[in-house]
């Protein structure tokens, strides 16, 4: 167990986050979901969240990360989920027409 310390503090927040494309249409194979991955980690990175595990399926992502105490949980799944939406539907033009709302993931 790895406990993060700050001046005053001990930390130790981590959690199992699930979100599923719109639909549960099975698109998360191939280089879609190397993009993905490679998306979800660059803005891990930005934000100082660390992914301790992560698992794509065709169809949901499951990820266990620990989140910084100033950030929110609902704040880091926003920009996590807003931009791999945006980039993806850029970069794979075939998917507009699976997901016409402009919307890739599912709302919980």
């Amino acid at each position: 167990m790895h406990y993060d310390k700050g001046k005053h503090t001990v930390i130790h927040h981590c959690y199992h986050i699930v979100w599923i494309t719109k639909y549960r249409f099975r698109v998360l194979t191939g280089p879609i979901k190397l993009r993905v991955r490679e998306i979800a980690r660059q803005v891990c990175n930005e934000l100082g969240v660390t992914i301790i595990k992560g698992v794509l399926s065709a169809d949901h992502v499951h990820m266990f990360v620990s989140i910084p105490p100033h950030l929110a949980v609902s704040d880091v799944m926003r920009r996590i989920k807003g931009r791999t939406s945006r980039k993806i539907q850029m970069e794979f033009p075939d998917l507009r027409k699976k997901y016409w709302g402009r919307r890739f993931w599912a709302r919980g």
